[in-house]
């Protein structure tokens, strides 16, 4: 194996403190989901502001589903995303809702919202 090539490694254990920002439909899904749930916060978003805003996004989206019975990240389809869409529009101003939006196809386009809820 050369240098640059990602060696497989075992998961460390997630800290309590971390894993209480983990959403429950995605610590359902074990350790490995909530890593990575955690490290798309801290690994692939650089600017902390922006990290910050996409975490409240992504906790918002993840308490809405559960508001309305979503129990497990499997039952998230198109249409919980497109009613989650509709009504950020009429509740956030029009920059507050473009953020959410960024964010939810960020969390998309990382897999974390598995393709189903995403297209």
């Amino acid at each position: 194996m050369s240098d640059i090539e990602p060696r497989a490694r075992p998961i460390a254990k997630l800290p309590a403190l971390a894993m209480s920002g983990v959403p429950a439909l995605v610590a359902a899904l074990g350790e490995r989901a909530s890593y990575r749930f955690l490290e798309f916060f801290t690994a692939n978003i650089r600017n902390p502001h922006t990290r910050r805003a996409y975490a409240r996004a992504a906790k918002e989206f993840f308490d809405w589903l559960a508001a309305r019975g979503v129990r497990e990240l499997a039952a998230i389809e198109s249409v919980h995303v497109a009613a989650y869409i509709e009504q950020l529009q009429k509740a956030r101003s029009a920059p507050t809702a473009k953020l959410r939006l960024a964010a939810l196809r960020h969390l998309c386009s990382t897999g974390l919202l598995w393709a189903r809820s995403c297209r």
